[in-house]
């Protein structure tokens, strides 16, 4: 019964079962200076900042309206943006047809948006019931 408890003889590895570890990322003693060599660097350089200021934004306003045959339009735009601030504004009058023109793409845009948002919230609705037709 001398045998037992059994004992482990130490393991020494070899040089391949070294290389093997290293593959699998195991933590082996090395021999030589973790220094890396000039020609093992590759040096990059930081990009140039392109802003200064981490806060922009950006602010625009028109303003159409129409009294008899001619229609006005007023515009501001407003940016803020790399610590300067810029303006710019105008005023025109335009045409009354291009007025109508752009009032009525403008309502049938907001009723096209509007028919499918209906349709998308219609999925949760009910189902009616089915009515019986009176047969006379």
């Amino acid at each position: 019964m001398k045998k037992y408890p059994v004992q482990r003889k130490p393991i020494v590895p070899r040089e391949r079962d070294a290389i093997d570890s290293r593959e699998r990322n195991a933590i082996v003693p090395r021999q030589h200076s973790i220094v890396p060599r000039e020609r093992d660097v590759e040096v990059f350089e930081a990009a140039p900042l392109t802003s200064r200021s981490a806060f922009s934004f950006r602010y625009s306003y028109t303003e159409i309206s129409a009294d008899g045959a001619r229609a006005r339009v007023k515009t501001k735009r407003a940016r803020y943006e790399d610590g300067k601030l810029s303006t710019e504004s105008f005023e025109a009058e335009v045409d009354r047809g291009g007025y109508d023109r752009m009032i009525d793409d403008a309502q049938r845009l907001f009723l096209q948006q509007t028919a499918l948002f209906q349709r998308m919230l219609s999925a949760f609705l009910p189902v009616p019931p089915r009515r019986e037709r009176d047969r006379d």
